[in-house]
């Protein structure tokens, strides 16, 4: 009889990716901070401030089929370690980058930099298949709420890093980016060294003891991917995280130069954008118990009602407060999407065919984010936050639509 897996590996599985998790998301604030500045500085125009940034959108929707494919075939500590090791890679890149005054190589390191969070992003399924089925949504929503120390311990980094760098003769812009490649280096350490066993070697254990319980004989082949995504609930779950995460981007980028436009400050902008933080993270740790009360299905498309309610509000308020109880629930609405949406891809899939599925869904939702920042200033160039926020609705909708359309046609455990 197959054995099964011990509490004490899985808590401490989880808590290697966690800890992975927070470390990476820290970095990556931390560097993000400086980015635009850096590269209108190293460009010498502001209108190159967002290619580093959409560099790193690019090879991290990219990346993701690759290591998903890479962590079902080698094992999830060694996809993952190789994500982290490209985007130190890139980090040093950026950082030497800087000091050489060379905006192209900076983009470049921040491209492969890109790499590393898209690892991390993998990650949670990891964390989620060493779990037992009916816990993994919220073993899900605590390693996303792992961004919310990322979030916090990012921005302290900065101030630091660049006094540091200062002293030590490197250009003080430097600085975040050297930092982040340290925390990388640390993260990629931690994940070689700590996450034995391999998560997956983990998943296939657990499903070999379930089939074995249940007098199952199926030898868990892995099917093409064109027949995965044949399955409703794969379907539902790619295009929950996707479209949740195009309509999060486009209005989160563009609100601060709206809210310039209407007249407010640094300080008010702040305000706003840590309220939708707060929406996309602090939550985390009770979607899962959420899905759990509710189901997968009801809490997507009770995010895709929030996604509804922000595209909505998001042309008309103008106060701060107003504002800012808009970002949170377009937080909170992408948090219910992408929660929910892994947590459909992380159950009824052999463990061979998790990793693909996974890396697949995380390319388009990557895409999605790069195509949302690349589009959303041209909408409000166009029309305005009216036009941003119209095009949101009509996505938010089309998620709705689709679900009403398909709901009944295909009979899924979710």
């Amino acid at each position: 009889m197959p054995e099964e897996v011990k509490p004490t590996v899985r808590n401490r599985l989880i808590a290697v990716i966690f800890t992975v998790s927070s470390l990476v998301a820290a970095a990556q604030v931390a560097y993000f901070t400086l980015m635009p500045i850096v590269a209108a500085d190293l460009s010498g125009s502001e209108s190159a401030a967002g290619v580093p940034s959409t560099a790193g959108l690019l090879f991290r929707a990219m990346a993701a089929y690759p290591l998903g494919w890479l962590m079902g075939r080698a094992g999830r500590r060694f996809g993952l370690t190789v994500g982290l090791v490209i985007g130190l890679a890139g980090m040093i890149m950026s950082a030497w980058a800087v000091g050489a005054g060379n905006f192209w190589l900076f983009s470049l390191g921040a491209g492969l930099a890109g790499v590393a969070r898209g690892a991390s992003d993998l990650s949670r399924y990891a964390a989620a298949e060493v779990s037992p089925i009916d816990r993994r949504a919220k073993v899900i929503g605590w390693i996303v709420f792992a961004g919310t120390i990322g979030a916090v311990a990012g921005p302290l980094l900065v101030s630091p890093a660049v006094n540091f760098a200062g002293t030590l003769g490197f250009i003080p812009e430097s600085g975040p980016f050297w930092a982040g490649a340290i925390v990388l280096a640390l993260s990629a350490v931690f994940t070689f060294v700590l996450l034995r066993p391999d998560p997956l070697t983990i998943s296939r254990q657990m499903d070999d003891h379930d089939r074995f319980v249940a007098g199952r004989q199926e030898d868990g082949a892995s099917r093409p991917l064109g027949q995965l995504l044949q399955s409703w609930h794969v379907r539902l779950g790619i295009g929950a995280m996707t479209i949740g995460q195009l309509v999060m981007v486009m209005i989160m980028v563009i609100t601060p130069l709206h809210m310039n436009h209407g007249g407010h400050g640094t300080g008010e902008i702040s305000l706003v954008i840590m309220a939708h933080q707060l929406g996309m993270f602090g939550l985390s740790w009770a979607t899962g118990w959420l899905i759990d009360r509710f189901g997968t299905t009801t809490l997507i498309i009770s995010g895709a009602g929030l996604l509804v309610v922000a595209s909505l509000l998001a042309p008309v308020v103008v106060s701060v407060v107003g504002l800012s109880i808009t970002l949170f629930l377009l937080g909170l609405g992408w948090n219910l999407c992408f929660v929910a949406g892994s947590s459909l891809l992380a159950v009824g899939l052999a463990p061979a065919e998790r990793a693909r599925v996974q890396g697949f869904s995380d390319t388009w939702a990557s895409a999605a984010s790069a195509a949302g920042s690349l589009s959303t200033g041209m909408l409000f160039a166009a029309g305005d936050m009216l036009l941003v926020g119209a095009v949101g609705l009509a996505f938010s909708l089309g998620l709705i639509a689709a679900w009403l359309h398909w709901r009944d046609r295909e009979i899924v455990p979710i």
